[in-house]
């Protein structure tokens, strides 16, 4: 599990890498904020977490499986993740920010293009 990328995964680049050529500009991984945010967009109020559909358990997806062995650590540790995700994207709510969740899921093959397309028109109609 050390090998495991806590920020600049490969679909966090994706996103930031079509956003910036689509001119909006950010903040990546900003500390000040609850949950570390992958991308604060200031000028739109807006935050975007670019999640791994297993380590967040993002319900029916077909990425997401539960691991056959030590099922219960699994288990536990997920719901926290997924629990403390809830907690943090509430706190943000409350702070005034808008929150978007892009999936790894979302991001592959044919649909990457659409989702990337319908994030800046999100983030833009925010204004």
């Amino acid at each position: 599990m050390s090998r495991i990328r806590g920020k600049d995964t490969s679909i966090e680049k994706t996103v930031r890498s079509y956003l910036f050529a689509r001119g909006f500009r950010f903040r990546k991984n900003d500390k000040r904020y609850p949950g570390h945010p992958d991308i604060v967009l200031p000028k739109y109020h807006t935050i975007v977490f670019v999640n791994g559909c297993f380590w967040h358990m993002h319900e029916g997806c077909e990425s997401f499986h539960m691991p056959k062995s030590n099922v219960e650590f699994w288990t536990a540790k997920l719901t926290r993740n997924r629990n403390r995700d809830r907690r943090q994207y509430e706190q943000l709510r409350q702070m005034g920010w808008r929150v978007i969740d892009v999936w790894e899921c979302e991001l592959r093959g044919a649909a990457r293009e659409p989702r990337l397309e319908r994030l800046a028109r999100e983030i833009a109609e925010g204004v």
